[in-house]
């Protein structure tokens, strides 16, 4: 059984709805990595999503652009990412990592190489965001043979047919976009969101993690109601970058400000 698997059933068993937070690697700077993502862990993070620093991140809204960028301007590499999951790993065992991020970095790499590479740094999926299902079967294979998840995003635009060509390539979760547009656009609706998620449910038994609009314990409690799992990253991201100048403070505020959205969704 995978990490991954094994949360989310412990999940299910306890009644619990799952939170998963979103940083970018190498934001504020490398050496402050690692030591978020423990802070993570401490404010309720059931599963971390790491991302990898792009250049040309399309997915992304501004806050995380920045990030990226800030990330990019010390050097933060692929490589370096893996050495980061690898130092995790060394004092946490069991909160899974999924690597966020896009194909380009991972060809640069070599995808037989990455796979194997990530596998033994600990890495436990992956969502590469501009990888669509149909060229899934010439890479997710890759991936799989190591033991990593292939995570996959859902729209709202997603039909029926797309939604059943993405749930049979997929394992670890599946991850909906809540929203149409960036990452750190503006309003959720959850009513339109459960509905989306009733009719996905129809073809997949993965858990259902929704992302994108999350900013808050309010909204994370929200759709905690309807989902499986609640992904927040801009918000997280913005907060790192207010107090990017003072890093010593950033894995309390981490902390807390995750802690909130813990006991929000632990109370819905």
């Amino acid at each position: 059984m995978s990490r991954l698997q094994g949360v989310f059933e412990s999940l299910q068993a306890r009644g619990r709805k799952g939170l998963i937070p979103y940083i970018t690697a190498g934001d504020p700077h490398p050496r402050h990595t690692v030591q978020l993502m423990h802070a993570l862990v401490r404010g309720g993070a059931d599963v971390l999503e790491l991302g990898v620093p792009f250049s040309d991140p399309m997915a992304d809204g501004p806050v995380i652009q920045l990030a990226c960028e800030r990330a990019l301007a010390h050097g933060t590499s692929l490589r370096q990412v893996l050495g980061m999951v690898e130092e995790f790993r060394r004092t946490d065992r069991d909160t899974p990592v999924v690597l966020m991020g896009y194909l380009n970095p991972i060809e640069a790499y070599g995808k037989a190489e990455f796979a194997r590479r990530a596998r033994e740094a600990g890495v436990d999926g992956v969502l590469v965001v501009d990888m669509p299902a149909e060229e899934a079967p010439d890479i997710a294979p890759l991936f799989r043979n190591e033991g990593l998840d292939c995570i996959f995003l859902l729209a709202p635009t997603s039909c029926a047919g797309r939604i059943d060509l993405i749930a049979r390539q997929a394992s670890g979760y599946l991850y909906y976009v809540s929203l149409k547009g960036v990452t750190g656009a503006a309003t959720l609706d959850v009513t339109d969101v459960a509905a989306r998620l009733a009719e996905i449910r129809r073809h997949t038994r993965l858990p259902l993690a929704v992302g994108f609009g999350i900013r808050d314990a309010q909204s994370a409690a929200a759709v905690g109601r309807v989902a499986d799992a609640v992904v927040v990253g801009s918000a997280l991201v913005a907060q790192i970058e207010r107090h990017r100048d003072e890093p010593a403070a950033l894995p309390e505020l981490l902390t807390q400000q995750l802690g909130a959205m813990r006991a929000a969704l632990d109370k819905s």
